[in-house]
């Protein structure tokens, strides 16, 4: 009996604390997805300036990550968490998050820090499928140009319009395409399991879609249907 009291009285600490920690990993995913839906409505809330209606009816999924922090001293760095959405099959409906992080670095003479929002849209099957099979450098494993901004992508160059990925980003009201090149995109299997409960690949979130969007996700989706309900490209090509 007293073998079992102290078994109980280190593992209550230890259990509450994970629960803790788990609660505070949920509230900082429920945050990410809430910015991302603020982000995207502000960024296509004037159309000259936001990602091309047409392009986005184009694209298969979409990725956010609110408020990428970047810092730079002489050798520059950046790091940022967000989440990837894709359409069902490529052509039907949204479906739930898969969280990733994206992390690069840059060189050259810099000073200073930004927060800034980044997102890019997957546009081809391929691109698709490598996002959701393994980690993916931009430019490297995955062909990569900064996206076209405007009411239609009718000006959109040969480089852009075949690329895997269109990349933007917004810092200090200022949004425009930018290039993501070197940039290494990496799915974030840990945050998934809190954000759904259970283990999930990301194939099983983003193309076959086996789970059911969470709740927290379905403001993002509405979102996402209000600028582009339907488009896309059937992952079967």
């Amino acid at each position: 009996m007293k073998y079992l009291v102290i078994v109980l009285v280190v593992c209550a600490p230890a259990g509450a604390l994970a629960q803790a920690h788990k609660s505070k990993q949920l509230k900082s995913i429920d945050d990410q997805i809430h910015r991302a839906v603020v982000d995207i409505n502000s960024i296509m809330a004037t159309p000259d300036k936001a990602i091309p209606r047409d392009l986005l009816n184009k694209a298969l999924c979409v990725g956010i990550i609110p408020s990428e922090v970047k810092v730079a001293f002489l050798v520059g760095g950046s790091y940022g968490r967000g989440l990837l959405v894709c359409r069902k099959n490529g052509t039907g409906d949204w479906g739930g998050p898969a969280m990733f992080t994206l992390g690069g670095g840059s060189f050259g003479f810099q000073l200073g820090a930004s927060a800034t929002d980044v997102v890019f849209l997957v546009m081809n099957p391929a691109g698709a499928r490598k996002l959701a099979s393994s980690d993916v450098k931009l430019g490297a494993d995955a062909s990569a140009a900064a996206g076209p901004v405007g009411r239609t992508a009718g000006a959109a160059t040969n480089a852009q319009m075949d690329a895997e990925i269109l990349t933007y980003s917004r810092s200090h009201g200022l949004f425009a395409g930018v290039s993501l090149t070197g940039s290494l995109i990496k799915q974030d299997e840990g945050d998934d399991e809190t954000l759904y409960g259970h283990k999930a690949s990301s194939a099983d979130i983003l193309i076959r879609q086996r789970v059911a969007v969470p709740r927290v996700a379905r403001e993002l989706d509405r979102t996402l249907d209000k600028y582009s309900p339907h488009g896309g490209k059937s992952l079967s090509m």
